[in-house]
């Protein structure tokens, strides 16, 4: 084993804070990196040690392979949390760590190659008894075969990019007429997103619910879940609702569904903290997508309802240590749910918006928990996704959860930018999700029609569009996005959000 005395937080916002807390109260030092844009970010004044690591852009700071490692050895770090997004899931980076004598508080490299593609990820759980989406087990080379295996599942069919995320790369298609188009569609975006071409097709299922399974696992083979999280409420295929347990999984289900999590983290050798991802239909027939090696933004849920310290466990594993908790001691207590507060204006297609905090006033009270990295005051930067803080409530039950949520929700006070409060108030109040019939087309079907601005036409959905895939490369780094890994300047960025495009 191999303790860890000083740890580098490779990354910014609430996650490094919540790393850099969780390293303090284990009486481990701790270095933070910053970038020129998060120079008054409070991470960089709770670490022990801070050093910028570069200009704003990603590419010149939180993505800076070679910056990173010459500062762990300059301040003689031990271990490296990557956080999530950036460089959390980069084999590559994982891989050099390690040559550089670091540890790397994450999976080996080796588990996420394998499960960064979605059909390496397929091909290795296909060993063990898990149920998959009807469709090809490898990336689509004859597109007559293609379309013989799409007649056979019968339409509609969703074509997705192997090495894709956040709905870039995916296109549902109808009938075999819209077959050929959707196709180079499906290709060119996978392509400019992620540097791969590679697609395949399986059934698309029309109502369906996203539901993903948090798993741990240590260095010598033992693997325990840690039960489901709720994660259908989402936009641009992207999550903004989270929850914890789920109302639409029964005991019978959630122990199969656990069992298949475990032997996905079995088939490539996985140790840390990671989610397997499903898809469940109308009939609660479920089916495995992906597994993320990394940890999970909505994590916090699942922390409340078992009272396991995920970031903690992590670092014991990290360590060589077997993993103290047993899957018979764990049990569900409770209801937790989570929103993303996003620097968004819904009723803009939930385009990012940008300014200064004026008035950044927390929720307080029992029950009630804000994971955030911004104060009063501070700019909200353009180079990086734009999540301010994820609000966090925690019941007896789900409903005293809910309505914890809407009364934490009225007393989050944020001026000087668009956010997500309202949206998120508009779910915790709609009879289809507090009666648990909501499934990912939730959004699409009750929010839009209803609060989207007339003005936020196709041109909006495409900046939108144009934006989500920036920030879904920085969980391929290496791989060139649609414009060059840059946004729009802030300036032409606000204009248009103020034009109503």
């Amino acid at each position: 084993m191999s303790e860890i005395k000083k740890i580098l937080v490779a990354n910014r916002g609430e996650i490094a804070l919540r790393i850099l807390r969780t390293a303090r109260e284990m009486n481990i030092a701790t270095v933070a990196i910053f970038s020129e844009a998060d120079r008054n970010s409070p991470h960089v004044r709770y670490a022990d040690e801070a050093v910028c690591i570069g200009a704003a852009p990603s590419s010149e700071s939180y993505l800076n392979t070679k910056k990173i490692l010459e500062v762990c050895h300059q301040l003689n770090v031990d271990a490296i949390h990557p956080g999530y997004g950036f460089l959390s899931e980069n084999a590559d980076f994982a891989r050099k760590t390690g040559e550089a004598g670091l540890i790397f508080i994450g999976p080996s490299p080796e588990a996420i190659e394998i499960m960064g593609s979605k059909l390496a990820a397929k091909q290795a759980a296909s060993h063990y008894n898990i149920p998959m989406v009807p469709g090809t087990a490898e990336a689509i080379s004859d597109r007559e075969q293609a379309k013989q295996i799409a007649h056979e599942i019968s339409y509609p069919i969703l074509i997705k990019a192997s090495a894709g995320g956040g709905g870039k790369g995916m296109r549902i298609v109808e009938n075999e007429a819209e077959f050929d188009e959707q196709m180079d569609r499906a290709v060119s975006e996978a392509i400019s997103s992620f540097g791969d071409g590679a697609v395949f097709i399986e059934k698309y299922i029309t109502s369906p619910k996203h539901i993903e399974i948090q798993v741990l696992g240590d260095q010598h083979g033992n693997i325990i879940h840690l039960f489901e999280r709720e994660c259908s409420i989402q936009r641009r295929h992207q999550k903004v609702v989270e929850e914890a347990p789920s109302i639409s999984i029964t005991p019978a289900i959630r122990k199969e569904m656990g069992r298949c999590a475990i032997d996905v983290a079995r088939s490539c050798g996985y140790y840390g903290a990671g989610t397997v991802e499903f898809i469940m239909d109308e009939n609660k027939n479920f089916y495995f997508l992906e597994m993320n090696t990394r940890l999970q933004v909505e994590h916090p849920v699942t922390e409340l309802i078992t009272g396991v310290d995920l970031v903690k466990q992590m670092i014991f594993i990290a360590e060589g240590k077997s993993l103290a908790i047993k899957q018979d001691e764990l049990h569900l207590k409770g209801h937790s749910i989570e929103i993303r507060v996003y620097a968004e204006d819904p009723s803009n297609n939930f385009l990012p918006d940008v300014g200064r905090l004026e008035r950044y006033v927390r929720p307080q009270g029992n029950g009630v928990r804000v994971d955030d990295g911004f104060e009063e005051g501070m700019e909200i930067p353009i180079y990086y996704d734009p999540m301010l803080a994820k609000l966090i409530t925690y019941g007896q039950n789900r409903e005293e959860a809910i309505q914890k949520m809407i009364r934490a929700i009225d007393e989050y006070h944020i001026s000087g930018v668009q956010t997500t409060l309202s949206f998120c108030r508009f779910v915790m109040q709609h009879n289809e999700f507090t009666s648990g019939r909501f499934d990912t087309n939730f959004v699409n079907r009750f929010f839009l029609p209803q609060y989207l601005n007339p003005a936020a036409s196709e041109p909006a959905m495409q900046l939108a569009a144009m934006i989500s895939a920036y920030f879904m490369q920085q969980k391929n780094p290496e791989k060139p996005s649609q414009n060059n890994g840059e946004l729009p300047q802030s300036s032409k960025w606000k204009t248009q959000r103020l034009k109503g495009i």
